[in-house]
This record gives structure tokens, sequence and C-alpha cells, in this order.
């Protein structure tokens, strides 16, 4: 069984689907019994799934980009 320090260390490829068939079930047994554990994978999907809805950042030159747009567009 994976300590929790081995799952830790395993939860992003888990989450990402990128372990092999023997590490997801290596995981999901250490899930079963570790509500600390469980918990865990439980906010880095929910962390995920909120960082998914963010707006993506504006650039730091946007309204330099716009002013030239409109200029070249005036002409």
């Amino acid at each position: 069984m994976l300590t929790c320090k081995q799952q830790v260390a395993r939860s992003s490829d888990y989450l990402d689907g990128q372990l092999s068939f023997r590490e997801r079930l290596l995981v999901r047994h250490h899930l079963m019994f570790c509500p600390n554990c469980r918990r865990f994978i439980k906010q880095m999907r929910l962390m995920s799934a909120t960082l998914k809805k963010l707006p993506e950042p504006l650039p730091t030159d946007l309204e330099q980009t716009v002013e030239r747009m409109m200029r070249e567009r005036s002409r």
C-alpha cells in the first residue's frame, strides 16, 4: 500500500490520467482506506475545475493594441 506521501506525489498524474493501470490501482487502494488523501484529491479536483473557469488574462498591451488597430482601420 502507498504511503500518504507517495499518494500526494502521484496525485497530479492520477488526476491527469497519466498513471499506468498498476499505479492507478495502488492509488485507488490507498484512497479506499485514507480519508485524508480522499479529501486532498477532492480539493485538487475542485481547484482544477475552478482554475479552468477563470478567464484568460488580458494582454498587458491591450490598450496600445486597440489604439493601433483603430488607427490602421481609419486609414
